[in-house]
């Protein structure tokens, strides 16, 4: 079986789940079609993806979840979903630009009760938003660059409490992760990532080799245990 064979075969079982499994309505759909149209990069998580983090705020009964990188608030409305009335999330993006579709996106879905906007840089938003006690959440999604991955996950830390999931997307870079001699800047963020999880002993993590319509990848999920 050749890539391209390979490829549009992960696709069409995506489409196939999405078919079965999945309710991906006209507001999730039209938020997809919202980025394209305003140039975003197509880099959000597959509609299999967005659902599996819903059923995790469900899973978790979760209140509070923190997300760093809104794109264009795709997967932030699947979380959002599967909060309570008094619900929050927080969503950081860097790109304004970003921001203001993410913003017209979270209010076509009725969610801007629910949502909170951070724009700016991460690195300086998460600090503030431990100064101001906005944790600990019960829920956090990394998906922001690559390698700044470890210092979202120090915070995230800190915004946490002992039960806490923290999942961290596009984890394994097309299996060039396990490279050592690697001299990509996300890579080496994702290993030193997962040498700040594995030295810890505060957390209990696993990594899971995903494939789909957004190609060979996979996510990282960690549970805080004190």
């Amino acid at each position: 079986m050749t890539a391209a064979m390979t490829t549009e075969l992960f696709r069409a079982v995506d489409e196939y789940i999405v078919s079965t499994l999945i309710n991906e309505d006209d507001v999730l759909r039209q938020t997809q079609i919202d980025a394209k149209a305003a140039g975003l990069p197509a880099i959000s998580v597959s509609a299999a993806q967005g659902k599996l983090l819903q059923l995790f705020v469900q899973m978790l009964a979760a209140r509070r979840v923190l997300e760093v990188g809104t794109l264009a608030g795709y997967s932030a409305i699947w979380m959002a979903r599967a909060l309570p009335a008094d619900g929050s999330l927080f969503t950081i993006e860097f790109d304004p630009r970003h921001a203001e579709v993410a913003r017209q996106n979270v209010n076509r879905a009725g969610l801007s009760a629910r949502v909170n906007q951070c724009v700016g840089d991460a690195r300086d938003i998460l600090p503030q938003l431990h100064a101001e006690n906005a944790g600990p959440f019960d829920l956090v999604f990394i998906d922001a660059d690559k390698k700044s991955t470890p210092i979202y996950f120090e915070w995230a830390l800190k915004l946490s409490r002992p039960g806490s999931i923290i999942i961290v997307d596009n984890v394994i870079r097309s299996g060039r992760v396990a490279d050592a001699a690697s001299r990509d800047a996300d890579v080496q963020g994702i290993q030193e990532f997962n040498r700040m999880v594995g030295g810890s002993g505060s957390v209990s993590a696993t990594a899971i080799q995903t494939v789909g319509a957004k190609g060979y990848d996979g996510f990282a999920l960690v549970r805080v245990c004190g």
